[in-house]
């Protein structure tokens, strides 16, 4: 089993930079649990723009802090703040800006497990 008592304050990784970053972003990743196709845990990133495709798995993400604003390629805009749920299925693709530093959990599942 995996604990965490507080994913808003647990020690993350050092952020390193963020390769679709548009404006420099920093992010971190503190994998918790990897099984197969799935994978989840808590994930940090710096106020910016990038891009993002959701290509062979889907992601859904729980808002803990900062917040954002994802607008889909087909032109769909979803304001996300703390408490937000998002469910980003395999396909999507779009641009994230985020306007103060999130921190999220996440839970990918991969669409085509081998």
């Amino acid at each position: 089993m995996t604990h965490l008592t507080d994913a808003v304050s647990v020690a993350l990784p050092p952020a390193v930079p963020k390769p679709t970053s548009l404006t420099g972003q920093r992010e971190s990743t503190l994998q918790l649990w990897r099984d197969g196709g799935a994978e989840t845990g808590v994930w940090e990133c710096e106020p910016g723009t990038f891009t993002a495709v959701r290509d062979g798995f889907h992601e859904i993400c729980q808002i803990l802090t900062g917040r954002a604003t994802l607008t889909a390629e087909d032109g769909e805009v979803t304001e996300l703040g703390p408490g937000s749920t998002v469910v980003l299925r395999d396909g999507w693709k779009g641009t994230w800006v985020v306007h103060e530093t999130m921190r999220k959990t996440y839970i990918t599942i991969d669409t085509n497990p081998t």
